[in-house]
């Protein structure tokens, strides 16, 4: 079977991801150094473990497992810890990718599918964001993100890399199955955040700013079920193999949710009130951010069939009140 080295495979979008790809034919190989990984949530194929500014260690990987192609979700993704610390944003996202990237064309892997984010266009209210929408990136993690879009666009031109680039928001759901979810330490996502203020393992939620220029005074974000994103990194995949040229994707449902929205669906769902307290914004947050995907759609056939929003709290309901890892 066709090797696809996964890196961030043991994290909560990569381990999807080994999941889509074992069910489409192929044999995902994880790469992760388990930092918030969990090495209990590999169970698609084999793991390596490694750190992507360990070239030597990538080199072997790439030598022992001959993959065809690339899926790249390993990334630092928080963006008070960017504001925060910028410097670990560029040394991981930045230099790790770099020398991913390099390995991979010293081994002839020339086919790369990246995990981006709509976070490299900033704060573009009132509209629908697409492809071409300027990339103006208000925090280190945004910035780093489209900084390895350029690198990959720089050897696509000198080494023949072909890439697909997805640029996506909130993430949210899990696994119907229940193989695989979501489960991060210490938890910063707001679906899993609510539900464990629901369940009674925090003390309540806090609502970052309730003064933005929304109709609750809430950020809006577009969300993405894991289950429908990985399926379009597949398509992405295939893509490649077809010999198309290298190509970006916005992944989204064009239209997003305010963060008290999310909350009073959780309740339906849920039938549980939701504890929170307001707090003041958080520095690097933008009002409203939402994405098209027409051009997916279109180009990949791409569909968010299970994007629905009760869909996706009742997913990540059924994970979080069995699912964990331990190691």
């Amino acid at each position: 079977m066709t090797h696809i080295l996964v890196t961030g495979g043991a994290g909560y979008i990569g381990s999807h991801a080994c999941k889509a790809l074992a069910l489409a034919g192929y044999t995902p190989v994880t790469y992760d150094n388990l930092i918030t990984g969990w090495q209990d949530a590999v169970k698609f194929g084999p793991f390596a473990q490694g750190d992507l500014l360990d070239r030597a260690r990538l080199d072997e990987v790439f030598a022992k497992y001959q993959p065809a192609a690339v899926m790249h979700f390993a990334a630092l993704s928080q963006v008070g810890e960017a504001m925060s610390e910028p410097g670990r944003y560029w040394a991981n996202n930045v230099t790790g990718s770099l020398t991913l990237i390099e390995a991979a064309v010293a081994a002839g892997c020339l086919d790369f599918v990246f995990s981006s984010t709509c976070a490299t266009y900033g704060e573009h209210d009132k509209v629908v964001l697409d492809e071409n929408t300027p990339q103006n990136p208000l925090n280190a993690y945004g910035a780093s993100k489209r900084a390895i879009e350029d690198i990959l666009r720089d050897f696509h031109a000198a080494h023949g890399m072909n890439h697909v680039i997805f640029r996506y928001f909130n993430v949210a759901g899990a696994d119907p199955d229940g193989e695989v979810g979501e489960f991060h330490r210490p938890e910063t996502h707001l679906v899993p955040l609510m539900l464990d203020a629901i369940d009674g393992k925090r003390d309540g939620l806090t609502v970052f700013g309730t003064d933005y220029d929304t109709p609750d005074g809430t950020c809006i974000r577009d969300y993405v079920h894991v289950c429908d994103l990985v399926d379009a990194h597949v398509l992405g995949l295939r893509w490649l193999e077809q010999g198309k040229d290298s190509r970006v994707f916005n992944l989204g449902t064009g239209s997003g949710f305010s963060v008290m929205e999310v909350i009073d669906q959780s309740k339906s769902v849920t039938n549980r009130a939701v504890p929170y307290t307001i707090g003041p914004r958080r520095a690097g947050d933008c009002t409203k951010l939402v994405s098209g995907s027409d051009r997916a759609g279109q180009e990949l056939g791409w569909s968010p069939k299970r994007s629905v929003l009760e869909t996706m709290i009742a997913d990540a309901w059924r994970w979080h009140q069995n699912g964990h890892y331990d190691r």
